[in-house]
């Protein structure tokens, strides 16, 4: 008998004395196999075990939960370390402390979690010092821990470290704070995002921390456009096609067309346009994704097809200066060389490398166009590039 066939199941008959079996034996070995089969269920059908297992516990027999604690499953999470914390007490809490110091990796992170339902001052120094570690279940759960305990030094480090010439460290404090869960870091997060190698990656994450939808209605209007640009950019390659529906994209895109139309959101619109009539133009795109993600993408290509693509096109020139921050994404919109040429005079080393690209492709860089392009780059590597194109 396939017993988590049966707990993965429709019947009530069929999932609930499996799942009363693993909770009250303390089936290690089904929940093993439980977890073995994370990447072929169903979030939904995960959801439901999760919660026919969370029933079947009680007071009684919640503490055969810690012989789980060894098995991670980001899906099991919140049900295992909710239940510890529903029924908890002084000696449940010195459990946990003991765990985050002396359990398993895959332990202490059930244990952070733990500790975000139940606050104690005394797993500080541990939380502390894993919000930036490699394991990445591990981090998040004590970031959110520390959250909890209103910890302001890992805030106050995580804001620094947003200053940082590194990418990687930049990217690593954005993960902290949108797990933290302040919006109040959201200016500096996109000022980060503005000056970072990893931009569409930071991007990515933003919409976890506040919704880009309700955004475009506040002060940050142009910084969330921005952050859906690079996100743009960045779906498919960097970034997975489903979370359009995390985003909330139609909603998003919806909101841009019915706004008054301003050079940010031409260039975001038109690019989106662009990037969803590739995606359900070339099947590759979406031949692994799940129904709910196809029908997404094909609302949206929908929506962005009855736009007016004339109308944004004449608002897109509104950004074709190199201090903006959609100058990149405008330059690859024009078509028009006497637009894309005046940026060759600019001092923007790499606005003015793009431009020399664009007209390259398009057959229009003369060799005076490239002569006055050359004559403003001091940059040695970026004048490599340039000679050979």
């Amino acid at each position: 008998m396939d017993l988590i066939k049966n707990l993965t199941g429709k019947n009530p008959a069929d999932y609930e004395p499996v799942a009363a079996t693993i909770i009250n034996n303390a089936d290690v070995e089904l929940f093993k196999e439980l977890v073995s089969r994370d990447d072929y269920l169903f979030d939904f059908v995960k959801q439901n075990v999760a919660q026919r297992l969370s029933k079947a516990c009680n007071k009684s027999n919640f503490k055969n939960l810690y012989k789980f604690l060894d098995i991670y499953s980001p899906y099991y999470d919140e049900f295992i370390s909710s239940t510890l914390a529903q029924f908890s007490d002084e000696t449940v809490e010195d459990y946990m402390l003991n765990v985050l110091e002396n359990g398993s990796e895959d332990a202490k992170t059930y244990s952070a979690s733990y500790f975000s339902y139940v606050p104690n001052t005394k797993a500080l120094s541990f939380l502390r010092g894993n919000a930036y570690s490699e394991n990445t279940n591990l981090a998040v759960n004590c970031a959110v821990a520390l959250s909890k305990l209103n910890d302001r030094e890992c805030y106050n480090v995580a804001l620094e470290k947003l200053k940082s010439n590194d990418s990687f460290e930049q990217y690593s404090a954005v993960k902290f704070l949108v797990n933290y869960q302040d919006k109040s870091a959201l200016g500096a997060i996109f000022e980060a995002m503005k000056n970072s190698m990893m931009a569409e990656n930071i991007a990515g994450e933003i919409p976890y921390l506040a919704s880009l939808t309700e955004l475009i209605n506040t002060d940050f209007q142009e910084d969330a456009i921005l952050a859906f640009c690079y996100i743009l950019n960045g779906l498919a390659e960097l970034i997975s096609i489903a979370q359009v529906i995390d985003f909330d994209f139609y909603n998003l895109i919806s909101q841009m067309i019915k706004s008054s139309p301003n050079g940010a959101i031409a260039v975001a619109l038109l690019m989106a346009k662009e990037k969803f009539e590739t995606f359900v133009e070339n099947e590759e795109y979406l031949f692994d994704e799940d129904k709910n993600t196809k029908n997404e993408v094909n609302d949206i290509n929908i929506l962005l097809k009855n736009i007016d693509t004339r109308k944004y096109e004449s608002f897109v020139f509104e950004e074709l200066y190199e201090e903006s921050a959609f100058v990149f994404f405008a330059m690859d919109l024009i078509k028009d060389k006497d637009s894309l040429a005046e940026l060759l005079g600019g001092q923007n080393q790499t606005v003015i490398l793009k431009a020399m690209s664009i007209l390259k492709n398009l057959g229009h860089l003369s060799s005076d166009y490239k002569s006055i392009g050359l004559n403003n780059i001091s940059d040695e590597n970026i004048k490599q590039v340039a000679l050979a194109l």
